[in-house]
């Protein structure tokens, strides 16, 4: 989930004309949107886990960077697999400003023996890089992307690995995938390959938080908190994210979690568990990286070889063709599903008087409810996918903005919106079978 350097200019247009206020009065320069993030050696062990990453720029003459500019941030997250009992737990390294300190140093992880080590990263920017000593990254199985062209907000290691060895654990007895669960309104809980959940650029980015402190970045556990009783928490906002916490809360939902390494006895989401959990359990269709994801283009094009080496970083099985990947047949599955879904939870997702704690905006300067939230991330997500083109519908979900760019209204045309899922009724059937969650699962064996 973009968050929205590439979301800002795409609504910039709806931005225009509803409040072009809004644009004039936006006069102090952007923040470099493109960051470097050096790798320490050896990150998949527990002296590397423990080493903070380091922020700088990637082009000095285009700013500075700094992790606590939150359009700019970079995360880390490992997720790692102990081969013998076959249990996941979580690590979130800490990433500092290139020459600084953190305010305390990160607990070095006690890992298993035989352990089998990943990592991911997010980013609020534009593109991040990877950077390290020689070797370090192909060492460590790091993919940041093909042909000097980044994914963006994306990177991975040695996330193939982890992937193959979870589906052994799973397989053997040794590591059992909960449900999903059914949610309050009756449905199946999201995951994030539900299309009912997915954006543009799905399973990109972490549920991972930090502390701000008066003297630096610190990792979020209990004894930092203590310690920094006044830290506020820094995150990278995501479809992992939007799925763990606001949407599982609201619809009465339970992410799968793990032990985080540097929190004894806290239970934490993860990149990892939500892609293993939907894999598992994400009934058909199920929702995978399109060839028209921004994050997979190479240069505007689609690049089949970009979309596999995405798709490999969150087990999803690789494509031989354009057709498997087609981003037409995604736009139709997102269309049929997401707005139903909608309208089904508007007032879960909408506070009032009698719930003011109920359905709370993941993030209030861009919407003013998990509604008017969602609806916007549904707009943004057929203007950018091209869905209007590619279908030959238009969009049935409409926002209203404030003056300062706030989504404070959205509406599903209703009548259009049925006549046109009665249209794409038609071909539903072949869609479901090529976007086969079982056909899916069993490709990434």
């Amino acid at each position: 989930m973009k968050r929205w350097n590439v979301l800002v200019v795409a609504l910039c247009l709806i931005l225009f004309v509803v409040s072009p206020r809004v644009l004039v009065a936006q006069s102090d320069p952007a923040p470099n949107p493109n960051c470097t993030l050096t790798v320490p050696s050896n990150p998949l062990t527990a002296e590397g886990l423990a080493t903070p990453y380091e922020l700088m720029a990637t082009d000095p003459l285009q700013g500075e960077c700094h992790e606590t500019n939150t359009n700019q941030s970079a995360f880390v997250q490992a997720a790692i697999l102990d081969w013998a009992t076959g249990q996941i737990s979580i690590y979130n390294p800490l990433v500092i400003d290139r020459n600084t300190v953190p305010a305390i140093p990160p607990v070095v992880p006690v890992l298993p023996s035989k352990a089998i080590v990943a990592l991911w990263f997010g980013y609020n920017g534009d593109v991040l890089t990877l950077q390290a000593e020689d070797g370090v990254l192909a060492g460590a199985g790091c993919v940041n992307g093909v042909k000097n062209s980044n994914f963006g907000q994306f990177a991975y290691c040695n996330a193939p690995a982890f992937f193959r060895a979870a589906h052994h654990v799973i397989r053997g007895g040794k590591l059992h995938v909960p449900a999903l669960g059914i949610a309050s309104d009756g449905q199946p809980c999201p995951s994030v390959r539900d299309f009912a959940v997915v954006d543009q650029d799905q399973s990109d980015n972490l549920p991972t938080t930090y502390l701000v402190t008066a003297i630096g970045l610190a990792q979020n556990n209990q004894s930092n908190l203590v310690a920094f009783p006044e830290a506020t928490k820094l995150g990278n906002p995501s479809d992992n994210r939007l799925v763990d916490v606001a949407l599982d809360g609201n619809l009465g939902c339970t992410p799968w979690k793990a032990p985080d390494l540097a929190d004894p006895g806290r239970m934490v989401p993860a990149l990892a568990l939500n892609e293993l959990q939907a894999r598992a359990h994400q009934k058909s269709p199920v929702a995978l990286v399109p060839a028209g994801d921004p994050m997979v283009l190479n240069n505007g094009a689609i690049d089949l070889e970009k979309v596999n080496a995405y798709r490999r970083g969150v087990d999803q099985p690789p494509v031989g063709n354009g057709w498997q990947a087609d981003t037409a047949r995604y736009c139709r599955h997102i269309y049929r599903r997401a707005p139903a879904r909608l309208l089904l939870d508007q007032l879960l997702f909408t506070p009032d008087a009698t719930h003011p704690t109920r359905g709370l905006s993941p993030d209030t300067a861009v919407a003013n409810s998990l509604f008017t939230f969602l609806a916007q991330r549904f707009v943004a997500t057929y203007s950018i996918l091209g869905c209007t083109k590619l279908l030959q519908r238009p969009d049935p979900v409409t926002i209203t903005m404030d003056a300062q760019g706030v989504v404070t209204r959205a509406k599903v045309d209703r009548i259009t919106y049925r006549r046109h899922q009665e249209d794409l009724a038609a071909c539903e059937r072949q869609d479901d079978s090529v976007d086969d969650a079982g056909k899916a699962a069993a490709a990434t064996e």
